[in-house]
């Protein structure tokens, strides 16, 4: 069942000046997020993006630069973001932030500026919880493993990988991957494949407890729509996907194992509709996210802080 007490709630002072307020009960705020692995403030004065990119701002301190990025997102400030660009009736399936990069947040912050119309939840989920209930064996082979990410970055689909990496210098993306275990292959004249393997499950880094820590499902082919899938596998071949995943060892998933992770994951969510004002707060490591199909206009301001190394 899901864990009823994730997200804890809070209601701030109404009206209060929202980025004054959260520093104000940052302690109040980091107890919660200690002792649930989410808080969602309501009530908050976030009547502009202004507004909301001072109130994450509060919240995550210094911030983290986003790289790799699966999907585009506009920068607002150190760390702020808007949220992923990604097509509004196509769910973003459960993952935890930048999983897949050798240096992650631990804390996210997103704060609402304008909530949907329908729809468009940022899910929670509990990975201590999720990693119990997955097969014994699945969980082994992916800890004696890791998990491997496959990327194509190409100008016509997905990321570009300018963007992806801050630069259009190649011999500094040469360099990055280099430095971050990432086999990258150049392929003609304005196209990159990557390849990496990163840990499946990780150790809370303030608990230590074990976590499901990654974006195997999310980012794998039989999570795409059938019909995107299909589309990108004939315009692109199965190497040339935008992504996709794989175990460790580099074997293949099959739809069985991919479905079922995503059934767990489900097992264990909880949603709360985002209202005007809301500020949610998560430990990115012992809580999974996503987001849900949309509609009407949806402005979430996002915020990466605390890197760490899974």
């Amino acid at each position: 069942m899901p864990d009823q007490s994730l997200p804890a709630l809070l209601d701030a002072d109404l009206g209060a000046d929202a980025a004054v307020w959260v520093r104000e009960h940052s302690d109040r705020i980091r107890e919660a997020v200690a002792a649930h692995g989410a808080v969602l403030v309501r009530r908050l004065a976030l009547g502009d993006r202004a507004a909301a990119v001072a109130a994450v701002r509060a919240v995550i301190g210094d911030g983290m630069a986003e790289l790799e990025g699966f999907a585009p997102r506009d920068a607002y400030a150190p760390g702020v973001y808007s949220s992923s660009h990604w097509p509004a009736d196509q769910p973003m399936c459960m993952h935890h932030e930048l999983s897949y990069v050798a240096t992650a947040p631990q804390l996210l912050a997103f704060a609402c500026v304008t909530p949907p119309v329908s729809g468009g939840v940022t899910a929670l989920a509990d990975a201590r919880a999720v990693l119990r209930d997955l097969p014994a064996d699945l969980v082994d082979r992916f800890e004696a493993h890791g998990w491997r990410l496959t990327r194509s970055y190409n100008p016509l689909v997905g990321t570009a990988w300018q963007d992806a990496f801050g630069t259009r210098d190649r011999a500094e993306v040469e360099r990055y991957c280099a430095e971050n275990g990432i086999t990258a292959v150049w392929q003609g004249d304005d196209a990159l494949s990557t390849v990496q393997t990163r840990p499946a499950v990780t150790a809370h880094p303030d608990t230590g407890e074990r976590c499901w820590f990654n974006q195997i499902a999310f980012l794998n082919e039989w999570t795409m729509a059938p019909e995107v899938r299909e589309f990108l596998t004939a315009e692109f071949g199965p190497e040339g996907l935008p992504f996709n995943t794989f175990f460790g060892d580099g074997s293949a998933l099959d739809r069985p194992t991919v479905d079922h992770i995503n059934e767990v994951y489900e097992k264990h969510t909880v949603r709360e509709p985002w209202q005007r004002g809301d500020l949610l707060v998560l430990d990115n490591v012992r809580v999974a996210h996503s987001r849900e199909p949309y509609a009407g206009e949806r402005e979430i301001v996002v915020g990466l802080g605390e890197p760490f190394r899974p």
